[in-house]
């Protein structure tokens, strides 16, 4: 009998134990507002991305070749989106920035997008694949793609000045407007605002 009480305790005991060390190891997640600035690592991050893209969509919005092309076209342009290099330092997913630029230009009313090159090579596989198993009535037709008229394209760099544990990191991002058809750059627009001063700790654990 006193047997089994031991083995019982004992069972128990490690239980307990395996429950404690379960529920430290669990992490601790709390809901912020998407708008609270969180700086954990001193890189790149979602606050960053927001500051940017407000000044530069704002600039690009008002530029002045926009009104122009419409006046001249009684039209909007039609925009695609190029190519939004990362030249940091770091990785950077500069797709972000790239689709909160089209997602406000689309919605300000003030062009057009038409799908980027990656996005149309899956609607043209779509589309040749309509002309084989849809109906006459309802597969979209070839060759009516609207042509756009500017390529929106960009670049993220970052200059580091540091010594020691401490360091200094800015940020350039810049986009620009394209004539697709004459090569003439019709907007530019540049934002350094983005610069974070770190110091790492210097006790090593």
């Amino acid at each position: 009998m006193k047997k089994i009480n031991f083995a019982v305790l004992v069972g128990a005991a490690l239980s307990l134990s395996f429950a404690s060390i379960s529920c430290s190891s669990s992490p601790k997640v709390e809901r912020i507002s998407a708008n609270t600035v969180v700086d954990l690592s001193g890189y790149w991050n979602d606050t960053d991305v927001r500051t940017v893209a407000e000044t530069l969509i704002n600039d690009c919005m008002n530029a002045g070749a926009i009104r122009n092309f419409e006046q001249k076209k009684n039209r909007v342009p039609v925009v695609v989106v190029g190519e939004f290099r990362n030249q940091s330092d770091e990785h950077i997913d500069t797709s972000i920035l790239a689709k909160k630029f089209e997602v406000a230009l689309i919605n300000s009313g003030k062009v057009d997008f038409v799908a980027s090159s990656s996005e149309r090579s899956e609607i043209r596989a779509e589309r040749d694949d309509q002309q084989i198993n849809a109906s006459e009535e309802t597969a979209a037709s070839i060759g009516n793609e609207t042509g756009a008229d500017f390529m929106l394209v960009g670049s993220v760099k970052t200059i580091v000045d540091s010594i020691g544990n401490q360091s200094v990191r800015t940020y350039f991002v810049s986009a620009e407007m394209v004539d697709i058809e004459t090569n003439r750059k019709l907007w530019a627009g540049t934002d350094d605002s983005i610069k974070k001063y770190i110091k790492k700790s210097s006790v090593r654990k």
